[in-house]
């Protein structure tokens, strides 16, 4: 029989070489160690024990075994992380340093609905067991990452908040500058037209003209909405300016806006996931009756 790469092995050895029973629900490998010339036993866990697991148990148990595989009937070579209950469906062939073992594993009684139900909550039970045996070593484990995280965050962070800091006090201080001017503008327009209207001119000469001052503010402010598509209201028009001079700040210091605006992201996120995590470690209770409580 050829397998694999075209390897030609000794004749097959009779199926009776290996042979495989069921214990107490379990599988049981029979087969005969080459060098030892004695028959061993290997009891599996099918839903746990992979086949690369099995061969290195078969190795381990007669050190005289230099090669160990399994092939299918059609003589491809099985994967070594197959599970045992998978291989055991179906006829395979154990290859042993050069002898190949036809093996026909016994067809295992189908279970029952009930016993099958009762297997998986057996197998749910064990889950839980498991989990909340070491759910704390894991919370414990992966809070030490988050803080880590957390403190790497912080060091990028620091001196972008700093620059951050310069910006904003700069572009503050230019729109304070910016409200200031326009104040001193409409005090002195207000001047201009009280002494014009009352020194120079009468008010029947300057009635036109002030009407001509409000409709153009009126142009303005309209021309204001059409370009921002918003009404001028004085808060919304100082942060709109403020914006203005703190970008075009950040692009003459060379400081990346969208950067830190991941970074803030990604601290926020660590720092909620740590939040979260904490909680069930003081009160000792699942994360999701956390999440219900939320």
């Amino acid at each position: 029989w050829r397998g694999r790469e075209g390897a030609r092995y000794s004749t097959l050895v009779p199926s009776d070489e290996v042979t495989v029973n069921y214990r107490h629900g379990l599988p049981v490998i029979t087969l005969m160690l080459p060098t030892r010339s004695e028959r061993c036993q290997f009891t599996v866990k099918p839903v746990v024990t992979t086949v690369g697991a099995f061969l290195q148990d078969v190795q381990r148990e007669d050190k005289g075994i230099e090669r160990a595989e399994v092939f299918a009937t059609d003589g491809s070579k099985v994967s070594d992380a197959t599970l045992m209950e998978v291989l055991l469906m179906n006829d395979f062939k154990l290859v042993i340093n050069n002898r190949a073992c036809s093996v026909s594993p016994p067809v295992k009684d189908k279970m029952s609905s009930e016993h099958a139900t009762e297997m998986e909550d057996i197998k749910s039970l064990v889950h839980r067991l498991f989990v909340a045996l070491h759910l704390e070593d894991h919370q414990i484990r992966k809070e030490r990452e988050l803080l880590q995280k957390l403190d790497h965050l912080k060091g990028e962070l620091l001196p972008l908040e700093q620059m951050k800091t310069k910006i904003m006090d700069s572009a503050d201080a230019k729109t304070s500058r910016l409200l200031w001017v326009g104040l001193a503008l409409m005090s002195t327009q207000g001047g201009a037209l009280a002494w014009l209207t009352w020194w120079v001119y009468s008010w029947d000469i300057m009635e036109p003209v002030t009407y001509f001052i409000t409709y153009g503010s009126a142009m303005a402010f309209y021309a204001y909405f059409v370009l921002t598509k918003q009404d001028y209201i004085y808060p919304h028009a100082k942060d709109r300016q403020f914006l203005h001079y703190f970008y075009r700040k950040s692009k003459k210091q060379h400081f990346n806006v969208e950067q830190y605006n991941k970074l803030k992201n990604d601290l926020a996120e660590v720092e909620e996931s740590l939040r979260r995590l904490r909680q069930p470690l003081h009160l000792r209770l699942p994360i999701q009756e956390i999440s219900d409580k939320d």
